[in-house]
């Protein structure tokens, strides 16, 4: 068993308020180390050619009469 496998395993017999304090701290140390938690490291991302959208949106309308629809969610 690796240090991973016994950390996983103490954390399962842990009550969930304490295994939530634990992978605060976690990650807490993760940021201290400079380490990239497993969400922000999952998979790099696919390189985009600048430019390779252009042409492919069209501004109908340069104008504020659209806004008009969201009146209800605008200060």
């Amino acid at each position: 068993m690796n240090l991973a496998e016994a950390i996983y395993r103490h954390s399962q017999r842990l009550p969930d308020e304490a295994a939530r304090e634990a992978l605060d701290f976690i990650e807490f140390l993760e940021q201290r180390y400079g380490v990239k938690s497993a969400e922000t490291a999952a998979a790099p991302r696919e390189f985009r050619e600048p430019g390779s959208a252009r042409g492919k949106l069209e501004i109908v309308a340069d104008d504020d009469d659209h806004l008009a629809d969201f009146k209800d969610y605008m200060p």
